[in-house]
């Protein structure tokens, strides 16, 4: 397999050449991205994309260029890049939760790309007993060295799950009596008047868009973080921090 770090994408581990990572795929490796030469054919190219497909691996179409700037070797084509962890189904996560007889507490991202804030909220996550975090695949920060060294490992203890489509997997959670709240400054409630005791999702949205409207329409409840000083919302690490822990001191 060709393999090499990349400076310009921190330590993600790098790989290229179809047939490398048409073999990395069937292994059981975890590719966090993957991209293919836009307009280039093969049949080799084929049987990559459907097996892309198959084991829900996201694919992006790319200029020529932007593989030239990845690597300098011969790709073929193609580039993708190992996942420094393996991620989980949400449904296998919720099963073993009920199994243990465990109340469910999930975290949802939406948006979330900055590598250093999505470690620091995996850290206090995984310290608040957070069974599993939910990211869509597409739209989200990469899980690569730089966010387990910022989570101080906790990326390498708690299940991570990826959605193809958060939509759906919100209908999925709310099927399974999941109760899913919404962060937001848009809420007119105030986070602590939301009994978390029960099976619940939190929904975090990135600082500079939120949550999608879409979600925001799905969710049971819309809550906020009251807000003294003049700057319109906290650092959205720090603002899932301080949620978690009111669901602690409920549940306490």
């Amino acid at each position: 397999m060709n393999t090499k770090k990349n400076n310009d994408t921190d330590t993600d581990l790098l790989i290229y050449g179809t047939r490398p990572i048409i073999e990395a795929i069937q292994s059981g490796k975890e590719i966090q991205k993957l991209f293919i030469q836009d307009g280039f054919k093969s049949d080799l190219i084929k049987e990559l994309i459907q097996l892309a497909k198959t084991h829900k691996v996201y694919y992006q179409f790319v200029p020529v260029e932007k593989l030239n700037r990845l690597t300098k070797q011969n790709h073929q084509g193609v580039v993708a890049f190992l996942s420094e962890i393996s991620f989980a189904p949400i449904e296998s996560i919720l099963a073993s939760i009920y199994d243990k007889g465990e109340v469910p507490l999930l975290l949802m991202l939406d948006k979330v790309t900055d590598v250093r804030n999505f470690g620091a909220i995996a850290r206090t996550a995984e310290c608040c007993g957070v069974n599993a975090i939910i990211i869509p695949v597409r739209g989200s920060a990469p899980v690569n060295a730089d966010a387990i060294k910022t989570s101080a490992g906790a990326l390498h203890k708690i299940p991570v799950c990826r959605s193809m489509n958060l939509k759906e997997t919100i209908q999925e959670l709310k099927a399974a009596g999941i109760q899913v709240v919404a962060c937001t400054e848009k809420a007119q409630q105030n986070y602590t008047s939301i009994n978390m005791e029960v099976p619940v999702c939190i929904i975090m949205g990135s600082e500079e868009e939120g949550i999608s409207p879409e979600y925001l329409k799905m969710a049971d409840h819309k809550v906020k973080l009251p807000m003294k000083g003049n700057i319109a919302s906290l650092n959205v690490s720090v603002a899932c921090g301080v949620i978690l822990y009111e669901v602690i001191r409920q549940r306490n």
